[in-house]
């Protein structure tokens, strides 16, 4: 048996465990011999995820459940497979059941034809869904569940005391899950998200990429500053809510204000 590495008491991160990359960050949340995962990854890597599982004295059979933040493929590719050899649970928001039952490529980011993107995506049925609210047991241990759309709408977080498990809400860089129209990102949504993660009181924060970090209220308002731009930006497309140069242009061409290299040479 492998000796467990908590980052938190009863919190396993399995690339901190592995001390290497392996995907996605799972979280395996444990008291007692009850244990969930949160998130899975893609499907190529559940075998050794599982034996890893095993090598911890995790006993498959009291895995109450697999959780899913949300419905992008590097996060639930192998939840099928998962699901199939754990034998247990799936769960999720309301949101995702639709992508995740129909194997959706667009949706969950499997498919991208203009980057050469084309990856599987099983379809998996979820067992239960979670929202805003819900209260998820292990033993002895509450994780509160939160809604935070924005990256998708879709998204949970999961607080458990002065953690909080948050996804693609943000990570220690200050960078973002992806915003894409396609994906179904929301920008005021995201803002409203990153707002209730700042003004929480939850003091350590563990993404669904890369290092798990203190809670940092500046780091926070920075982003909040920058996606608020983003929401008057045509660099963001549809999911931004306006673009106050074409309102500006307008005015110009009703007040007659137009500037024209011509104008000014006298032409």
């Amino acid at each position: 048996m492998l000796e467990r590495q908590p980052v938190f008491p009863h919190v396993i991160e399995v690339n901190h465990q592995l001390q290497r990359v392996l995907g996605c960050n799972v979280y395996l949340v444990y008291d007692g011999s009850d244990w969930i995962m949160i998130d899975v990854g893609y499907e190529e890597t559940v075998d050794e995820l599982l034996e890893l599982v095993r090598d911890l004295d995790f006993p498959y059979s009291r895995c109450k459940m697999i959780v899913a933040t949300h419905a992008d493929v590097d996060h639930i590719q192998g939840l099928s497979k998962a699901k199939r050899i754990l034998r247990t649970r799936v769960v999720a928001h309301p949101l995702a059941v639709e992508p995740l039952k129909t194997g959706d490529k667009l949706r969950t980011f499997a498919e991208i034809e203009a980057q050469d993107l084309h990856l599987d995506m099983p379809a998996v049925e979820v067992d239960q869904t979670i929202g805003e609210g819900d209260v998820i047991e292990v033993g002895s241990l509450k994780l509160e569940v939160w809604h935070t759309p924005g990256h998708t709408d879709s998204q949970l977080a999961f607080r458990m005391g002065s953690l909080l498990f948050s996804g693609d809400n943000i990570y220690r860089d200050g960078c973002v899950g992806a915003i894409d129209a396609h994906h179904g990102s929301d920008l005021p949504a995201f803002i409203a998200s990153l707002e209730r993660i700042r003004a929480s009181e939850v003091e350590w924060l563990l993404p669904s990429h890369g290092p798990l970090f203190r809670k940092d209220d500046e780091l926070l308002a920075s982003t909040i500053e920058r996606l608020q731009g983003y929401q008057h930006m045509a660099d963001f497309g549809t999911c931004a809510v306006d673009w106050p140069l074409i309102d500006e242009w307008e005015r110009e061409l009703v007040e007659g204000r137009i500037d024209l290299p011509l104008d000014r040479e006298g032409g």
